[in-house]
C-alpha cells in the first residue's frame, strides 16, 4: 500500500514539474514572437553602416538574430549566418558607448527544457500504461482466490468468547465439543472418533450465528475464516469453485482453523430446480465445496462452519452425516435469556439503580439478540440526547416503544373530531382486550401518532407462550375488532382505522381454519398450497391442494368466525358503555394511560 502510495505520489510530482514547464515555455514563446513582431528586420549590411557612423546603442545576439536598438529610440533586428560572430562582421564592441549582450548561453538551457518535454510526456505515458498492464495482469491472477477474510487468534482486539454471548444455553453447550475438539483433537483420534467436518446453524435473523462461530474460533484460539455465501457467485462460470478451492488450501495450511461461511442458502439451495437453481455457476460452487468437505481426512483439523436463516431450500446433499455433521437450532429468546442478553449488552453503559432487566424482558416478547443490541443503544442514545448521565429505566421504556411501535409523530395535527374517534378506538381495544379472559394484559394505551397507526394499544404478555389455544385466538379476535365495534356504537359510523386490525383478524382466522385445524366442519387437515414457491428454489408452478366446494367452505368459516367475533366485542363494550366512556375521555385529556392508571378506571 507504501509503495502504491509513494508511486502515485511520483507521479503527480512529475505532472506538475510538466505542467510548469510547459505553461513557462508557452509564455516564453508567446512574449518572445510578440516582441519580434515589434522590431522592424534590416540586413545585416544596414546594422555594420549604422555602427560604423555611431548610430547604435545596443547590440543582442541569440543564435542568428541579432537584435539592435538605435540611439534614436528605433529597435530593428538583422539575420546573420549561422557560425558567423560579431567579429567576423567587423562589430568588436570596443566603442564604450555600445552594450553587446550574447543571449545564447542562456538560451540553450530554456530551448533545452522545451525539447525535452515531449519526450519526457512520452515516457511518463509508457510508464503509466505499463502499470495499468501489470494492475490488470495482477487482477486477473487473483480473480479466482478466495475473498475470506482472516481473524487471527493473536489479535486480541475484537475477540469474541462463550462470555460475550448469552441466551443460547443448549447451542453453547453443542459447539463446547468443537472447540474441544480443535484443542485436544488427540484425544478423540486415538479413541477412534473422527473429528466433525462439519457444523450448520439454524436460526431466525439476529439470533447470533454468527456470533457463535466467532465465539468458537476466540474460544479455541485458531484462525478463523470468514465468508459469506454470495462471495462466491460470479458472472463468470467457474469462478466460484476456484475460489472454494484455495480457500480450503489457506485453510489447511493454517489449520487447526475454522471455515464460516454465512448465508450459505446462497449457494446451496437446492439443485436442478429450474428457475430458482439452474444457475450453473452457482451449482459448481456448491459442487466444488461438498467435494473439498469430502476429501478432508481424519486428521485435518478443518471445520467448517455455516448459518442460514432458510433451512428449507438447502440441497439435502449438504446437510447429509460426513458433511455437515451437527445442526444447531438457534431459537429466538426466551424471557429469561432475553434478560441474559441485556445484561450482556448493558456492560460499559452508566446504568441507573432502577433498571430492570426482568421486567424489560417481559416486555419485549419475540425479540432476536440483535433487536435487544438495538434497544440497549436506542435507550444510551435517548439519554445522550436529553444530556444525561446515566441511562435510566424511563429511556429504556421509550426505546421499547420506539423500536415496537416506531417513533411518536406529534408533528400529526389531528382535528378533534380524528382525535375523539381514535380515543374510542383505541379504548374499545382496550376494554375488550382486558375483559377477554385469555389475552395478554393491557400494558399501556397512546393516542399519540406513531409510525402510520394514529393510536396504540400495547399488551404484555406475563410469560412466554409456545402454544396457542383456540379459545385464545377467539378472544384476541374479539379484541382486535373492538376498534371498529366501538366507532360504530358512538359514532354509527365507521372508518378506515380499523384497516390492519381487520387485516391481522383475517390472516388468524384463515390460520385457524386451514392450518390449525379448528373448524369443525373441515375437521384435522391443513388445506392450503403445498409450500413450495420459486423464491424457494423448487417449483415455479404450484396447484391447489383442495376443491373449489373446501374453498368455499373455508371462506364461510373465516367469515363465521370474525363475524361472531365482531357480534361478541359489540355486545360486551354495550354492557362496558360506561367504562368505554371515561377510558376514551381520559385519553382525550391525558394522550396516553398507562397500565396503573387504565386499572383505576376499569376497577
Amino acid at each position: 500500500m507504501d509503495g502504491k502510495k509513494n508511486y502515485k505520489d511520483l507521479i503527480g510530482s512529475i505532472v506538475v514539474v510538466l505542467v510548469i514547464a510547459i505553461v513557462l515555455a508557452s509564455v516564453y514563446t508567446f512574449f518572445g514572437q510578440k516582441l519580434v513582431a515589434s522590431k522592424t528586420e534590416v540586413p545585416i549590411s544596414e546594422l555594420k553602416k549604422s555602427y560604423d557612423l555611431g548610430l547604435v546603442q545596443e547590440i543582442e545576439v541569440s543564435d542568428s538574430t541579432v537584435d539592435f536598438v538605435l540611439k534614436d529610440g528605433t529597435k530593428h533586428y538583422s539575420i546573420k549566418e549561422n557560425g558567423q560572430t560579431m567579429a567576423d562582421l567587423g562589430i568588436l564592441g570596443d566603442k564604450t558607448d555600445i552594450k553587446i549582450i550574447d543571449t545564447n548561453k542562456g538560451r540553450f538551457w530554456l530551448d533545452l527544457m522545451v525539447s525535452m518535454i515531449p519526450i519526457a510526456l512520452l515516457f511518463v505515458f509508457i510508464i503509466f500504461i505499463f502499470r495499468q498492464a501489470q494492475g490488470s495482469a495482477n487482477s486477473a491472477f487473483s480473480f479466482g482466490k478466495s475473498k475470506a477474510k482472516l481473524f487471527d487468534e493473536n489479535n486480541k482486539v475484537g475477540r469474541i468468547t462463550f462470555e460475550d454471548v448469552a441466551g443460547v444455553k443448549e447451542a453453547k453447550e453443542e459447539l463446547e465439543e468443537i472447540v474441544d475438539f480443535l484443542k485436544n483433537s488427540k484425544k478423540y483420534l486415538k479413541i477412534g472418533a473422527k473429528i466433525p467436518k462439519g457444523v450448520i446453524m439454524f436460526g431466525p435473523p439476529g439470533t447470533g450465528k454468527t456470533l457463535l462461530a466467532r465465539a468458537v474460533a476466540g474460544e479455541a484460539n485458531v484462525p478463523f475464516f470468514n465468508i459469506s455465501g454470495s462471495e462466491f457467485v460470479e458472472m463468470f462460470v467457474g469462478v466460484g469453485a476456484s475460489r472454494v478451492r484455495d480457500l480450503f488450501q489457506k485453510a489447511k495450511k493454517n489449520a487447526p482453523c475454522i471455515i464460516f461461511i454465512d448465508e450459505i442458502d446462497a449457494v446451496g439451495r437446492h439443485r436442478g430446480a429450474g428457475l430458482g437453481g439452474g444457475h450453473d455457476e452457482r451449482e459448481q460452487t456448491l459442487n466444488q465445496i461438498l467435494v473439498e468437505m469430502d476429501g478432508f481426512d481424519s486428521t485435518t483439523n478443518v471445520i467448517v462452519m455455516a448459518a442460514t436463516n432458510r433451512p428449507d431450500i438447502l440441497d439435502p446433499a449438504i446437510l447429509r452425516p460426513g458433511r455437515f455433521d451437527r445442526r444447531v437450532t438457534i431459537d429466538l429468546p426466551d424471557i429469561l435469556s432475553r434478560e441474559e442478553i441485556l445484561r450482556v449488552h448493558g456492560r460499559g453503559k452508566p446504568l441507573s439503580t432502577n433498571v430492570d432487566f426482568s421486567k424489560i424482558a417481559r416486555q419485549t416478547p419475540g425479540f432476536s439478540g440483535a433487536d435487544l443490541a438495538n434497544l440497549m443503544n436506542e435507550g444510551a442514545i435517548l439519554a445522550a440526547r436529553t444530556k444525561k448521565k446515566i441511562v435510566s429505566m424511563r429511556e429504556l421504556e421509550h426505546a421499547i416503544e420506539k423500536v415496537l411501535l416506531g417513533p411518536e409523530r406529534k408533528s400529526r395535527v389531528l382535528s378533534e373530531e380524528e382525535r375523539r374517534i381514535t380515543a374510542y378506538h383505541e379504548s374499545g381495544h382496550a376494554v375488550c382486550g382486558h375483559f377477554m379472559l385469555h389475552c395478554d394484559p393491557v400494558h399501556k394505551v397512546s393516542i399519540i401518532s406513531r409510525g402510520k397507526a394514529l393510536g396504540v394499544t400495547w399488551y404484555m404478555p406475563e410469560k412466554d407462550i409456545h402454544l396457542y389455544s383456540k379459545s385464545k385466538f377467539l378472544d384476541e379476535l374479539v379484541a382486535l375488532l373492538a376498534g371498529r365495534a366501538a366507532e360504530e356504537l358512538t359514532f354509527k359510523e365507521i372508518t378506515t382505522g380499523a384497516s390492519n386490525d381487520l387485516e391481522r383478524a383475517t390472516e388468524i382466522a384463515r390460520k385457524m381454519v386451514t392450518a390449525y385445524g379448528m373448524s369443525d366442519k373441515l375437521g384435522l387437515r391443513v388445506y392450503g398450497d403445498d409450500g413450495h414457491s420459486v423464491f424457494l428454489g423448487r417449483e415455479i408452478s404450484n396447484q391447489r391442494s383442495y376443491s373449489e366446494e373446501k374453498a368455499k367452505v373455508i371462506d364461510e368459516e373465516v367469515s363465521s368466525i370474525i363475524d361472531n367475533a365482531y357480534k361478541r366485542a359489540k355486545k360486551l363494550l354495550t354492557d362496558k358503555k360506561e367504562i368505554l366512556v371515561q377510558v376514551a375521555e381520559k385519553l382525550l385529556k391525558d394522550e396516553s394511560l398507562s397500565r396503573e392508571d387504565f386499572i383505576k378506571i376499569v376497577s
